[in-house]
């Protein structure tokens, strides 16, 4: 008879096993190795450098900053590079930071070589940034105790680490807070068609898709360049595929992202509500962002960061001095003619 502790032992090892669900599945998504990781070739070539070089100098790698677009792989990229370092890394963002007590706590807590990462750096606040010099730029910790006249510094001596950090509002941080990044910062480029395609179909093994052929290029031209938009799709077709006892080919994916109101080049109902915002009521503009936020009762920060990167890469708008202006072949997507005078708007 077994005893009780072989019991529990049996029972943690149980439970510590991963179940083999999509749940489970999901979550392996991200690549954990270089060839694994589709697209943003120059940024990876780049890495390989400065980490290799690093390994062999026996140093940890510099810091780095990635900015772009959200779901183009920021975070993806900063795992990657923890697991092909063998660092361990520890996670924040510029929001859970609330004072310097919360900076000073987290790198105080670092062990040689660790890597730190950052998501959202660009809300940070501008005392604590002031903190983060010193930090990055020499490992010293410089922390004021008291107030007034007999407020002291004490400087502590951090261990060696890395500092990775990801924003989609690069102009936001500081030049110094920028200037710091050593190791380089990179930009995020959006996708290719056939890049989307290859990650679909990485994705597709991952989660135990079955996908027909013409699945993954129907998903990928609706994917707006964005490999976490398409591992989404993706999910919202396999069950539809599911639900409705269907295969997964190019017409169940045409049909779950109709229901889900993404037509055919990848708009949804808040992109074609702007634009035909911008034909009807607006005449095709130009308009402030203000102006279009209003109308749409929609945040500003959301029309500039989730719709228009999307409408102005295909086209559909412009960015004018003067404000947002409609283009032609936006009209065409919206079966409008457009007008006469839209070269004169445009200028």
């Amino acid at each position: 008879m077994s005893s009780p502790k072989n019991k529990m032992e049996k029972t943690e090892k149980t439970a510590a096993k991963p179940s083999h669900d999509n749940s489970y599945l999901d979550t392996e998504l991200r690549p954990s190795r270089w060839d694994d990781y589709v697209g943003q070739k120059s940024i990876k070539d780049n890495l390989r450098i400065l980490l290799g070089a690093a390994a062999e100098r026996g140093t940890p790698p510099e810091h780095i900053l990635f900015y772009g677009p959200p779901g183009l792989g920021k975070t993806t990229l900063a795992h990657l590079i923890a697991k092909e370092t063998g660092r361990q890394m520890k996670v924040t963002s510029g929001p859970a930071i609330e004072k310097v007590g919360d900076l000073a706590s987290v790198l105080t807590n670092l062990a040689p070589g660790d890597i730190l990462f950052i998501d959202e750096i660009h809300r940070l606040n501008k005392t604590i940034e002031e903190v983060l010099y010193p930090a990055m730029e020499s490992g010293t910790l410089d922390i004021i105790i008291g107030k007034g006249p007999s407020a002291r510094t004490i400087q502590l001596e951090l261990p060696a680490f890395t500092m990775l950090a990801a924003t989609t509002r690069v102009a936001m941080i500081s030049s110094p807070l920028r200037s710091r990044f050593s190791g380089g910062t990179f930009r995020l480029e959006f996708y290719t068609e056939p890049e989307i395609e290859e990650i679909i179909k990485r994705s597709a093994r991952i989660l135990g898709v079955k996908t027909a052929k013409g699945a993954e290029k129907a998903i990928a031209k609706r994917a707006r360049f964005t490999p976490r938009t398409a591992n989404y799709f993706l999910k919202r077709a396999r069950d539809y595929a599911q639900v409705n006892k269907r295969d997964l080919d190019e017409q169940t994916v045409e049909e779950a992202l109709e229901l889900l109101g993404v037509d055919h080049v990848g708009l949804n109902p808040s992109d074609r509500k702007l634009l035909e915002t911008l034909a009807d009521k607006f005449n095709g503009g130009p308009v402030g962002l203000g102006t279009i936020a209003a109308a749409l009762s929609e945040e500003e920060a959301t029309i500039e960061e989730f719709n228009e990167p999307y409408l102005i890469q295909m086209g559909f708008i412009e960015r004018t001095p003067r404000g947002r202006v409609l283009s032609a072949n936006g009209y065409a997507h919206l079966g409008k003619k457009a007008p006469k005078n839209l070269q004169e708007k445009l200028l």
